[in-house]
């Protein structure tokens, strides 16, 4: 019936020889015994079997296999670091040929949508009532896996629209924005309840949530203070942060502001200082914007990058610059206004001219939600302290956080890694409490 189809419009043939290409890549998997892909995975995904069931065009038993472990494969499919990663530990890389991983769960996920594949029967939501607060990676992570056990879920949203860093921080040339809302209609789908605009701290507390029936609550709100570099002259206009520009960027693609509110105009020439993922980022962004030239002030030489060596090639294909073995020293103006960043180099010191700078030096957790609730403490730099058994909870009874926001800022794959270990750890504790009830 689909190949019927297919054969009325372009577009859909497209997808057909996508379909015949993946079958054709999943059959040069050797299914190995010992699977390193899987091993290397961080949510040790059953990469051979869901492999192994597309070679034989069974795409509703693959998209299965993969929900078992995944509750966003079209997500993992486009920005995990397959690289050093899954794929990376493919035995086939020896002869220069390692399985495209990434590609063939891509395929898998946005072939089971598009063709509407019926889900596996949901268990009824009676084991226990959970909120989770933030839907980035982790809270989605928690809520579809708690969902799937026959828990009640409501996760709480600070914006306008559930997404979190998939929506507002990842560029869309890196992730549809379109490929995000449909994971989270699919996490919808298991009865999960989203709740935007409510600011955790402001417009209710952890402790007014247990008063509503919460059994148990997980904050999964990342780390949404973007640090400071603040040297002399930082208050100069001009200097910004990368994350605050990646957001302004979705917005103007939403038609939720206008052009000139973004802060990168064509014309600009843009320093961006930090190497890694949001760095490169924030330096492909502004070149689509239309800036004269971009570029990425780091202290190491290239192997100081920490951005993936995918994402440092394609900034470079795209015309940003890179200044390596550079100290910043002080942010120079005139009349108010960023003219340029003077560095230190092993040669002495150096100005770089530009008129606007993008911070990418890391980010740390806000302290709204803390400081609101009694009992939840944090270490020296604010990231939430938790517990080994049951797995994720705080110093504050029935309260869990997972994600960046305990273990500081790492992948998406990483986030969900460590959010399905703190959801079993729900599981565990309100079962637990559930039965001395009895």
């Amino acid at each position: 019936m689909y190949e019927n189809q297919a054969s009325n419009n372009h577009e859909s043939a497209l997808e057909i020889k996508t379909i015949k290409y993946a079958i054709k890549e999943a059959n040069r998997c050797l299914n190995c015994k010992k699977p390193a892909c899987k091993a290397a995975c961080p949510i040790e995904n059953d990469i051979p079997d869901f492999i192994n069931a597309l070679a034989y065009g069974d795409i509703g038993e693959a998209r299965t296999i993969i929900g078992r472990k995944s509750n966003l494969p079209a997500v993992c499919g486009r920005v995990c670091a397959h690289e050093v990663q899954c794929e990376g530990a493919c035995v086939l890389n020896k002869t220069g040929k390692g399985i495209k991983i990434g590609a063939l769960e891509q395929t898998i996920a946005d072939f089971a949508f598009e063709m509407e594949l019926p889900h596996d029967k949901l268990l009824q939501k009676t084991r226990g009532n959970v909120a989770v607060i933030g839907s980035g990676p982790a809270g989605l992570t928690v809520a579809g896996d708690l969902a799937k056990s026959g828990f009640a879920v409501t996760v709480f949203e600070a914006l306008d629209e559930p997404g979190g860093v998939l929506l507002y921080g990842i560029p869309s040339f890196r992730l549809s924005k379109r490929i995000v809302r449909r994971e989270i209609t699919n996490i919808e789908a298991l009865g999960v309840r989203f709740r935007t605009n409510c600011v955790i701290g402001k417009d209710t507390t952890v402790d007014q949530m247990f008063y509503d029936g919460f059994d148990a609550i997980f904050i999964g709100t990342g780390t949404a203070i973007s640090k400071e570099l603040p040297l002399p002259g930082y208050e100069l206009e001009g200097i910004l942060q990368s994350s605050y520009l990646l957001r302004m960027r979705y917005l103007y693609s939403s038609h939720k502001i206008k052009r000139e509110e973004v802060m990168i105009q064509e014309g600009d020439r843009v320093l961006v200082v930090g190497a890694g993922n949001v760095g490169m980022d924030a330096a492909r962004t502004a070149k689509r914007l239309g800036a004269e030239s971009v570029m990425v002030v780091h202290r190491g030489g290239e192997e100081s990058i920490t951005a993936l060596p995918s994402e440092h090639e394609a900034a470079l294909k795209e015309g940003v610059a890179f200044h390596g073995g550079s100290e910043p020293l002080e942010y120079i103006g005139e009349n108010g206004k960023l003219t340029g960043l003077k560095i230190k180099t092993i040669n002495g010191e150096k100005m770089l001219h530009a008129n606007k700078l993008l911070l990418a030096i890391g980010s740390r957790p806000a302290n709204r939600i803390v400081s609101t609730t009694h009992g939840i403490e944090v270490d020296n730099d604010g990231y939430v302290i938790i517990k080994e058994r049951p797995y994720g909870m705080t110093t504050r009874k029935g309260v869990f956080a997972g994600g960046d926001v305990v273990h500081r800022p790492a992948t998406v794959v990483l986030a969900m890694s460590e959010a399905k270990k703190v959801a079993a750890g729900i599981v565990e504790y309100v079962d637990a409490v559930k039965l001395l009830e009895m």
